[in-house]
């Protein structure tokens, strides 16, 4: 029996010469993250434990995210934290000016290679899966444990191949794909397995568009998401690494759950309704949702490639009276490169605000928290009850056609009346 492409990157990872789905194993790490929510506990740990040095300090990086800059003590009380436990260990950091989004940042910096087994306090890991590698968002516990000797123990996953044949749509993105996905799927429909995304339709896509497809994995439960490396993965690598890193591909006769087979020439515009992103619809059967607040950004949607769709909608237009949209760029080079193409020009003539790289709202904190009643169409990867501030507030996820389409009409708009 042949071997998925997770089995061939665990084989190189452990000591054990034979395993099967299901064995718990010790694996070697390559990189371990975690940030301004996470490192504090991590560290915590870290510190019970009596030990004085991380395994490796170019392999571990700490850094804010969620809260920088700081909004308040408590927030800073965190960035502090993380900070000096850097400087002690001289791992990495990134501070304010340097920060953004860490699933955004490290592919940026060339951090990781395919085939590496990557660990970090986030369960939105899997979005670097996208790499071809095995990412998995783990607990500050298990990430301290990962600082401290470069090892974690796993379940070998079973593995569900998702096949996504043809081309996509006009005003169709990978978040479209995604979020039609997590419709299949549904809340558990992934517990602990990973989803190994292939398909004509996914070979085409860009690297940032594949970052956001695997971004979502975590919502259907899956323990992360991977999508083979080839010719774009390396192209992107090129001036970022030096690392080659293993281009592994599962074998013909590899033996998988489950596959399920999706043209994608068959999906519209998609939105998930309030309150789980596995409430999908298509844009066409939500009528007359008037919208408070749009926001572009996140670990799902923050890249260059999701403003350029954005600005095809909003340029030369305006923002519907009434309406809120916020920008978050999700690194500062894809603030810079924004600048230098002209985009964050076409957001503020639209009457959008530009915020510094963060994770924004998300996790109803800052920059553009929800009052009572209000609704918020975004490219966040969540809209649990609460998420985003008050817990009568309603959520709705999308793609960045569709946000800067419904941003325009003051209600969730399918973009293809804005781009007729």
């Amino acid at each position: 029996m042949g071997k998925t492409i997770i089995e061939k990157i665990i084989e190189t990872k452990t000591e054990k010469t034979n395993f099967s789905i299901g064995d718990l194993l010790e694996v070697t790490v390559d990189f371990v993250v975690a940030n301004d929510m996470t490192g504090p506990v991590a560290i915590n740990q870290f510190k019970r434990l009596g030990v004085t040095k991380v395994f490796d300090p170019n392999k571990v990086l700490l850094m804010p995210e969620h809260y920088s800059p700081a909004k308040d003590i408590e927030s800073a009380e965190s960035a502090k934290c993380i900070r000096e436990f850097s400087r002690e260990q001289g791992s990495m950091y990134f501070d304010v000016g340097q920060m953004g989004i860490d699933h955004v940042l490290v592919p940026e910096l060339g951090l990781l290679s395919p085939g590496d087994i990557y660990i970090n306090a986030d369960s939105h890991t899997c979005t670097m899966g996208a790499l071809g590698l095995f990412a998995i968002g783990m607990g500050s516990t298990d990430a301290a444990m990962a600082m401290v000797n470069g090892k974690v123990w796993i379940k070998v996953p079973e593995v569900i191949k998702v096949n996504f044949s043809g081309s996509m749509n006009k005003a169709v993105c990978s978040k479209d794909l995604a979020l039609f996905l997590l419709g299949i799927l549904g809340d558990n429909g992934a517990n602990y397995k990973v989803l190994e995304i292939t398909g004509e339709c996914v070979e085409k896509l860009s690297m940032e568009e594949r970052f956001s497809l695997c971004n979502m994995a975590v919502e259907a439960g899956a323990k992360s998401a991977i999508i083979p490396p080839d010719d774009i993965t390396r192209k992107y690598l090129e001036n970022k690494t030096e690392r080659k890193g293993k281009y592994f591909k599962s074998d013909e006769d590899a033996e998988y759950l489950n596959v399920i087979d999706i043209d994608a020439s068959k999906i519209e515009p998609m939105v998930s309704k309030p309150h789980l992103p596995t409430n999908v619809d298509k844009v066409d059967n939500i009528k007359n949702v008037r919208v408070d607040q749009v926001v572009l950004g996140a670990c799902s949607n923050g890249r260059i490639t999701d403003f350029e769709q954005a600005a095809e909608i909003l340029k030369g237009k305006k923002i519907a009276p009434g309406v809120r949209m916020i920008i978050l760029p999700g690194s500062p080079k894809v603030y810079l490169e924004a600048v230098k193409k002209g985009l964050i020009e076409i957001f503020i003539e639209a009457g959008a605000a530009v915020s510094t790289p963060n994770c924004g709202p998300c996790m109803g904190t800052q920059t553009g928290v929800l009052a009572e009643g209000e609704i918020c169409l975004t490219t966040t990867p969540r809209n649990f009850k609460g998420r985003m501030g008050h817990k009568d507030s309603y959520i709705y996820l999308s793609g960045p056609y569709v946000a800067a389409a419904s941003a325009l009409k003051g209600q969730i708009t399918n973009p293809k009346e804005i781009m007729k």
